[in-house]
């Protein structure tokens, strides 16, 4: 983590097996119950406090709409680094798919900003989403992001093509083959990695 804040010390498996029980009882009256608690806890000065607060949403996500979204990238770009960005794609990806337009177009939007840890979120909030993926758009943003340098967007994209690939590998062969000029060599590797299982699984 590169010195860049304060720890209590407590591994990951410790953190989750100390609060899975307070996680899993809260109950939420509303979206600004859980977004007060969320807060509370990122407020707090030690880095495990904040995963803490993205294990509360992630959990409660059903409690948050698209009225939650810009609260929520706003908290992605608060003291940010790949450690708690990563926290947020799923909740982002799962609140942008279930508002349709709305979220698309935030989305997009998101893909343009300023600051490149929105960018890499939005490159990566379709992961796991397999045949509701807007192959459409993951491509788009791909191309997008294809001239960047920083080594966390050159491997969001990767990633995000990778996970897409189990669900349908030659799809994303197609675009690489039509992208490999454009794309880093991480993010090609990073796409390809799993190709020769896939194939030899006959996975579709």
């Amino acid at each position: 983590m590169r010195n860049k804040f304060v720890y209590l010390g407590i591994t990951t498996p410790d953190r989750r097996e100390a609060t899975k029980l307070l996680i899993r009882n809260f109950s939420p009256a509303d979206a600004a119950a859980l977004r007060q608690a969320a807060e509370a806890l990122w407020k707090m000065e030690q880095r495990e406090y904040q995963y803490v607060a993205a294990d509360l949403l992630n959990r409660h996500q059903a409690a948050l709409t698209f009225e939650d979204l810009q609260w929520l990238l706003d908290l992605v770009l608060t003291n940010p680094w790949w450690d708690t960005v990563d926290c947020f794609y799923k909740v982002v990806g799962s609140i942008g798919l279930r508002s349709g337009v709305k979220g698309r177009r935030a989305m997009d939007r998101a893909i343009k900003h300023e600051n490149m840890w929105m960018r890499r979120v939005a490159m990566l909030h379709q992961i796991g989403m397999k045949q509701h993926t807007d192959t459409a758009r993951l491509f788009n943003y791909a191309d997008r992001l294809a001239p960047e340098k920083d080594f966390f967007i050159r491997k969001a994209i990767g990633w995000a093509l990778r996970d897409y690939a189990w669900h349908d590998w030659r799809a994303v062969e197609k675009y690489l083959e039509t992208a490999e000029e454009r794309l880093s060599g991480l993010s090609l590797r990073e796409a390809r990695k799993n190709f020769a299982k896939l194939r030899k699984t006959g996975q579709s």
